[in-house]
């Protein structure tokens, strides 16, 4: 049932992340109303750890745990690292991740109008997919669980669970249903992206996968291995759906996947549960450009949009999903008619100038319409 208001957890973060989460705020309150989200804010984050020695306070894991959703900024500072040498901001989101049992990180891949891609020819729309990286086990479940052995050996374990496998496999397969298919064919098709000519681990990621696919015949199922797929993701982009894969080699391939619609700033992200969400631009807090009104929102702001569709696909709540498209819509008719272009896609707009280009398309286009205040 739809809820008169939704709680929002904002953790600023680190570097960039307070430019980029309270721009996000801002975007998403023009395009949802002045009351229907409630956003509350929270420490947390590198800085807040060489503070206070807690990089994800008691009070802000009750806030993230009771909230609806939580909207992140950007975590992680050079220097600020635990004593083995591990960096503290990246343990924000680590500690949500596994603490929330937010199994499904989904990253979507897509070319936005306005945007040349750095694959020549390629034009918006030819390239959109999403890949899910599983985010709970993979060779990341090792963390601060890896041994190191007199200082001359170190092992770290790659955990793969037929749990783990199905649950992931399924939210990749359902959301292919959600999709209009691979842009090259419109066939919806999942694509399991493993090692399995090598290691076991990834055979049984696999074989897991393809016992789930017996569930879903209307969806084709499709394999790569992970060094194929860093060929296919550029010479082939088109021909992608939804992209499955271990931890690690899911943070690999989506950051490649970004790079070919225009870098980190356009690639959002959302990690999902089955009863919570954190959402945030896939980049890094940037420290070397923090404050000086360099950043682009644009990752985050998308982020946002991925949350507002989350919680109004939960809640039944189509004023959500209405918002989230019209966030998109903005950021797509901002890039696609040059209103203001960000410094990291060759323009000199900061972080202030696109969130209030964002926002006056939204704004335009709710004049426009006679769309009124969603809350109301």
């Amino acid at each position: 049932m739809p809820l008169k208001q939704y709680e929002i957890a904002t953790i600023d973060g680190d570097g960039i992340g307070p430019e980029v989460c309270q721009a996000t705020v801002a975007v998403l309150r023009e395009a949802c109303g002045a009351d229907l989200l409630n956003f509350s804010h929270h420490d947390g984050g590198a800085d807040h750890y060489a503070r206070t020695g807690h990089v994800l306070p008691p009070d802000t894991f009750a806030a993230c745990k009771t909230a609806h959703a939580i909207l992140h900024g950007a975590a992680g500072m050079p220097g600020i690292t635990y004593a083995d040498g591990t960096e503290v901001g990246n343990d924000l989101h680590l500690q949500l991740r596994f603490k929330l049992d937010l199994y499904a990180n989904v990253r979507p891949v897509r070319l936005w109008k306005g945007v040349r891609s750095p694959l020549r020819d390629w034009q918006a729309g030819q390239i959109d997919y999403v890949i899910v990286r599983e985010n709970t086990e993979g060779l990341y479940a090792s963390r601060g669980g890896g041994i190191n052995l007199r200082g001359e050996v170190c092992t770290d374990t790659l955990v793969v669970t037929r749990k783990g496998v199905e649950r992931v496999a399924r939210f990749s397969f359902e959301l292919s249903r959600k999709r209009q298919g691979a842009p090259r064919d419109g066939k919806r098709r999942m694509t399991v992206c493993d090692k399995a000519n090598i290691l076991r681990s990834y055979a049984f990621f696999r074989a897991v996968c393809d016992e789930v696919a017996q569930e879903y015949g209307d969806v084709e199922i499709d394999y790569a291995y992970v060094d194929a797929m860093t060929v296919h993701l550029v010479k082939r982009p088109d021909y992608y759906d939804v992209i499955v894969a271990e931890n690690m080699f899911g943070d690999i391939i989506s950051d490649l996947g970004a790079a070919t619609i225009g870098g980190m700033g356009l690639s959002p992200s959302a990690e999902l549960g089955d009863h919570h969400g954190l959402f945030q631009g896939a980049h890094g807090s940037a420290p070397d450009i923090a404050g000086q009104d360099l950043a682009s929102p644009l990752a985050t702001i998308l982020s946002g949009a991925l949350m507002l569709r989350w919680l109004g696909d939960r809640h039944d709540d189509t004023r959500l999903v209405s918002a989230a498209d019209r966030v998109e819509q903005a950021v797509e008719q901002v890039l696609a008619e040059g209103d203001a272009v960000p410094r990291d896609l060759g323009g000199q707009a900061g972080c202030r100038a696109m969130t209030a280009a964002v926002i006056r398309r939204l704004a335009t286009e709710r004049q426009d319409t006679g769309i009124a205040e969603t809350a109301t």
